[in-house]
């Protein structure tokens, strides 16, 4: 039914993904050049997306440690740590796609709005759009995973993707 990927890519893809971004984060980070609201968006980018690698590492790790005996716990404590890392990756997935969305308009408003851009995206207005995408992107991972019912978070999920893609598409092409 479904890929079957041999752990130790699964592993390796996970650890490649996570140094990329910790590079982008630190360069961000340690060139004062880079310190404006369209690099603080591609650091959370970055950031989001290494959540996204650490949750998955977490969950293989977790996986494999009850399969061969390792731990040991009840199964309410599994349903449990499976809720949780669950909630860390669809709330992953979503604050990259998010991300995606606001750099895309960003870029949007840095090529229409080219003179005023710096009064338009101030650096209050990036911190406050960073902290709604983590918090709406947390909230609405919670909820998603608790009131999990058949292929809701797919569905959910799938219909955010394309919402994305289509906002992109959109400010690309009136570019």
């Amino acid at each position: 039914q479904g890929l079957d990927i041999p752990n130790e890519l699964f592993l390796a893809l996970g650890l490649v993904s996570l140094v990329e971004n910790l590079l982008v984060v630190a360069a961000i980070l340690k060139n004062r050049n880079l310190h404006s609201p369209t690099y603080y968006f591609i650091c959370c980018l970055a950031v989001s997306d290494m959540l996204v690698s650490i949750s998955n590492l977490a969950e293989m790790l977790f996986v494999l440690l009850l399969e061969h005996g390792v731990l040991v716990m009840r199964p309410s404590i599994v349903r449990h740590m499976d809720n949780v890392i669950d909630m860390l990756i669809c709330s992953s997935v979503v604050s990259s796609l998010s991300f995606l969305g606001v750099i895309a308009v960003d870029r949007y408003i840095t090529i229409f709005y080219a003179l005023r851009y710096h009064s338009i995206m101030t650096l209050q207005r990036a911190v406050v759009t960073m902290a709604s995408v983590w918090l709406a992107s947390t909230v609405s991972s919670t909820i998603l995973i608790t009131y999990y019912h058949s292929h809701t978070i797919l569905l959910c999920l799938i219909g955010f993707f394309l919402f994305m893609l289509v906002l992109m598409l959109v400010l690309y092409i009136h570019m």
